[in-house]
C-alpha cells in the first residue's frame, strides 16, 4: 500500500479543504466571510443592479466594529445618505424607509442599522444569492477550481473512464 507524505511526514491534505465554491454554495454567511466571494457576489450583482444590497450589508457590518462615537456619526451619516436617505446614490429598498431621516444619526448605536441589515440580508439570502449560485459567473467559477484541483493525468484517466461508461 502506498502513501504520498509530505516531508514532515503527514499525508498530504491539500485537497481536504472545501473549495471556496462549495463553502459559497454552503450558506450566504460563508460567501460574505469570504473576500473573494464578496468580490464575485459584487459582480454578480452589478450585473443586477442591485450591487448596493451587499455594499450596504458590508458598511453595516464595519460599522458595528467601531467604537469611537465620532468616527461612528460620521459612519452612520455616510450609510444614511449612501443608502438609506431619498437621494442616496445606492439607495435600498428596505421597509419603512419613508420614515427614517436623519434624527437617527443623533445617538448613533453599533446596532442602529441592524434591523435593516437584517433584512437586506434576507433580501439578498432569498433572491440575488440563489440566482447567483446558478450563474454563469459562479460557475465558471467552480469549473476552473475543480480544474485546477485535478493532476493532468487523472483528468485523462477520468475521460477514459467516462468513454468507456458512456458507450
Amino acid at each position: 500500500m502506498e502513501h504520498i507524505h509530505d516531508s514532515d511526514g503527514s499525508s498530504s491534505s491539500s485537497h481536504q479543504s472545501l473549495r471556496s465554491t462549495a463553502k459559497w454554495a454552503a450558506s450566504l454567511e460563508n460567501l460574505l466571510e469570504d473576500p473573494e466571494g464578496v468580490k464575485r457576489f459584487r459582480e454578480f450583482l452589478k450585473k443586477e443592479f442591485s450591487e448596493e444590497n451587499v455594499l450596504f450589508w458590508l458598511a453595516c457590518e464595519d460599522f458595528k466594529k467601531m467604537q469611537d462615537k465620532k468616527q461612528m456619526q460620521e459612519k452612520a451619516k455616510e450609510i444614511y445618505m449612501t443608502f438609506l436617505s431619498n437621494k442616496a446614490s445606492f439607495q435600498v429598498n428596505v421597509e419603512g424607509q419613508s420614515r427614517l431621516n436623519e434624527k437617527i444619526l443623533e445617538e448613533p448605536h453599533p446596532l442602529m442599522f441592524q434591523k435593516l441589515q437584517d433584512q437586506i440580508f434576507n433580501l439578498m439570502k432569498y433572491d440575488s444569492y440563489s440566482r447567483f449560485l446558478k450563474s454563469d459567473l459562479f460557475l465558471k467559477h467552480k469549473r476552473t477550481e475543480e480544474e485546477e484541483e485535478q493532476p493532468p493525468d487523472a483528468q485523462t484517466a477520468a475521460k477514459r473512464a467516462s468513454r468507456i461508461y458512456n458507450t
